[in-house]
């Protein structure tokens, strides 16, 4: 993981995609939003998405997971080059969530992150503050997932 000073605006990474199959959305949707749409092909199709529906939960949690996973990786790759590893801090929170078009058994959506505001915390200047959009676009090119994601970033300057 970069340390703030190593961060631009407007960097993007290519986190990687994800297969919606009408078995992981109906299994996510069981556990965790059990609407008819979610979990019935037919109730799918008679709703007005056209067809079985991923929960925006999950496809927001297929984000998350392609997100942490490309976080885990570039820092076993820079501990690997004998790199000093920065550990991010929590994220506050997002905003601008959209579910901008829905996600179908069968759909694959790619998942994209960039950089869209850099700023250091007023109240723990030894941290920056990270803005990233994080995007899912299907395989029609079809935008179907927004959020604006925040995060916490150690400045270098906090390194002994």
């Amino acid at each position: 993981m970069n340390f703030f000073e190593d961060i631009q605006i407007g960097q993007r990474l290519e986190l990687g995609s994800f297969a919606f199959t009408a078995e992981n959305i109906k299994a996510f949707a069981v556990q965790f939003d059990p609407q008819r749409f979610h979990l019935d092909e037919e109730e799918g199709r008679k709703s007005l998405f056209g067809g079985l529906a991923a929960s925006g939960w999950h496809v927001g949690s297929a984000c998350m997971r392609l997100l942490v996973d490309d976080s885990q990786r570039r820092a076993r790759e820079a501990i690997a080059r004998g790199e000093e590893v920065a550990v991010w801090g929590p994220s506050p929170g997002f905003r601008e969530l959209r579910w901008i078009k829905p996600v179908l058994a069968g759909d694959t959506i790619s998942f994209a992150s960039e950089v869209e505001t850099l700023r250091t915390s007023a109240s723990r200047p030894e941290w920056g503050i990270l803005e990233a959009r994080h995007r899912g676009t299907n395989q029609r090119g079809e935008l179907v997932f927004s959020m604006l994601a925040t995060a916490f970033v150690p400045r270098r300057s906090r390194v002994a």
